[in-house]
């Protein structure tokens, strides 16, 4: 009955159904993928973000190789702020504005060096490629809070004098007359004391999880429908075959002047009707 999904045709209908389908699984995983990369930055903005600072001594080994985990985390310095190291950071976007980032070199009591952002600044309407006005840190012995983000890579474009291309502190280090963390760098959280005017702050990074859960589910139920929508239709082609099979052997028992079995006609499927089937439609539409 089933015999016939062993011709070319439909076997290439199978293989086109396996493919899909595979498509499908990879495109749902790769959003669950996604989906556990969202939950862990959660789980790390949730545990780090509002907990109690740590003291820089206790945790300065993060600023030169940063845990991923350790993300977000705020860390207490105090020291001051070297405003002839300050840089802006080119194409900054916020919340789909264009902008600059503040970063300026921060000299620890203990004789250390990080680097601090001190936040964002729109694009300048004065200078082409420049913020209208920058700024400046509170100068003297400052305390700071700042929470923990990675080193980012250098990028294959330039900047201008006085700017960075993206906060790639091996390179940024190149630029000063001292020494600095290169693994990672500190967000600000607060400075005390504290001076106006001031960059805008970041906001909290967001903790929704998305549409990657729903998105993947999609992808795995799409799989599977194309396997039921395979078998729907060789269920469908099978039963057409019987029925064609029933009238062949109905005429054969027609022309041996026998009388054919009474069958229940079962619907046609996806199959037009016989000249005869139209011909007694014309003649009962007649009143034959």
């Amino acid at each position: 009955m089933y015999r016939f999904l062993f011709s070319s045709k439909w076997l290439g209908y199978f293989v086109l159904a396996v493919i899909f389908a595979t498509a499908c699984v990879f495109l749902g995983r790769w959003q669950m993928d996604r989906r556990a990369e969202t939950l862990a930055e959660i789980n790390r903005v949730v545990s780090n973000y509002s907990a109690t600072p740590i003291p820089f001594a206790e945790i300065k080994d993060q600023f030169q190789d940063l845990d991923p985990e350790r993300e977000w985390t705020q860390v207490e310095m105090r020291g001051s702020y070297d405003l002839d190291g300050q840089r802006v950071v080119r194409n900054r976007p916020l919340n789909g504005q264009p902008g600059y980032d503040v970063v300026v070199p921060f000299r620890l009591t203990t004789g250390e060096a990080v680097v601090i952002d001190r936040g964002w600044l729109p694009i300048g309407n004065d200078t082409p490629g420049r913020p209208d006005v920058v700024p400046a840190p509170p100068t003297g012995e400052v305390t700071v809070v700042a929470r923990l983000k990675p080193a980012e890579p250098k990028l294959d474009r330039g900047a201008v004098d006085g700017q960075l291309a993206s906060i790639d502190l091996a390179s940024f280090a190149t630029e000063l007359p001292y020494g600095i963390a290169t693994g990672a760098y500190g967000q600000l959280a607060s400075e005390t004391p504290a001076v106006q005017p001031m960059p805008t702050p970041f906001p909290k990074p967001a903790t929704e999880e998305g549409t990657h859960l729903s998105y993947s589910l999609q992808w795995f139920a799409f799989g599977v429908l194309m396997f039921i929508g395979f078998g729907y239709a060789a269920r469908q082609q099978a039963r057409n075959a019987a029925i064609d099979a029933e009238e062949e052997e109905d005429e054969h028992i027609l022309a041996a002047g026998g009388t054919p079995k009474k069958r229940t006609p079962a619907p046609r499927k996806n199959k037009r009707p016989t000249s005869e089937e139209e011909e007694d439609a014309i003649l009962d539409a007649q009143g034959y």
